[in-house]
This record gives C-alpha cells, sequence and structure tokens, in this order.
C-alpha cells in the first residue's frame, strides 16, 4: 500500500478575534516565528519576530513590515531602539554595541542620517550632523571634552 502522508504543519489555532479584519495568533515560516497581530493576513499590529539565530524584533508593524516604534536586538546584545518605517530604522533611534559604543539620533533607510551624537567604547564623542551613515558637519570630543576634530561637509579638519 502507499504511505499516507501526514501534514503536522497545519495546527489548529484559537484566535482572539480584534476587529473585523484583525486577529492575533502565531505563525511560523521558513525564517522563524511570529507572534502578534494580524490584518488581512499580514502581520500588522503589535508582535513579536524571533529568527532562529537569536535575532529577535520586538514592536509596530504594518503590511507585513518593521512600522512604528520597535526593538531590534541581535544575539551578541547589539540592539536598536526606536522608529522603523518600511523594516528599516527611520526617524528617531538608539543603537547600542556591547562594549557600550552608542548612537542616539535621526536614521534614514537604516543609515545614521540626521543630527546625532556617536560615542566610543572609549567614551569619545561625535556630536553633529551624519549623513548615508558618515560623519557629516560635527566635532569629536575626546573622553575630557577635548576637541579632536571636525568634520565639515564629510571632510575630517585637524585642530
Amino acid at each position: 500500500g502507499e504511505d499516507e502522508e501526514v501534514r503536522e504543519d497545519e495546527e489548529v489555532r484559537e484566535d482572539e478575534e480584534v476587529g473585523e479584519d484583525e486577529e492575533v495568533g502565531e505563525d511560523e515560516d521558513e525564517i522563524g516565528e511570529y507572534n502578534g497581530e494580524f490584518k488581512d493576513g499580514e502581520y500588522h499590529g503589535q508582535g513579536t519576530y524571533t529568527y532562529p539565530d537569536g535575532e529577535k524584533y520586538e514592536g509596530e508593524w504594518k503590511d507585513g513590515e518593521y512600522h512604528g516604534q520597535g526593538t531590534y536586538t541581535y544575539p551578541d546584545g547589539e540592539k536598536y531602539v526606536g522608529d522603523f518605517k518600511e523594516g528599516l530604522p527611520n526617524g528617531q533611534g538608539t543603537y547600542t554595541y556591547p562594549d557600550g559604543e552608542k548612537y542616539i539620533g535621526e536614521w534614514k533607510d537604516g543609515e545614521e542620517h540626521g543630527q546625532g551624537t556617536y560615542t566610543s567604547s572609549e567614551g569619545e564623542k561625535y556630536v553633529g550632523e551624519f549623513k548615508d551613515g558618515e560623519k557629516w558637519n560635527g566635532t569629536v570630543y575626546d573622553k575630557n571634552g577635548e576637541i579632536v576634530v571636525r568634520f565639515v561637509n564629510g571632510k575630517q579638519l585637524e585642530q
């Protein structure tokens, strides 16, 4: 006889109805696992997505993408907390590294862009404008507050 295939990936879900076309539930895809709100079959509203490598996004979703306030955490302790738009950091956000390195400021399409402050793990600090992830117009201070370098239109000017 032929073996019948038993499908284990069809789970019976008990979803709470939130609105007419909104629901809350769980979803596992080929990449990771989602817990949260849905709208029209897309991740939408509040939700958490966990990747197999331990990376995790917790926050607001729109049409299946990170959108609104959220936190993205990496297994090594790196973390972004702030605004997302269409799946990328956009707006105000803070990126921290396990060694104490940190950027607080404006983001555009996943890069530091606009006004921000970058602090190195040694306590050196850049304050000013970033453009497409690069220091643009601003000043670097050492941990004692002394000016080390200035940036003008992306060019470093020695003191």
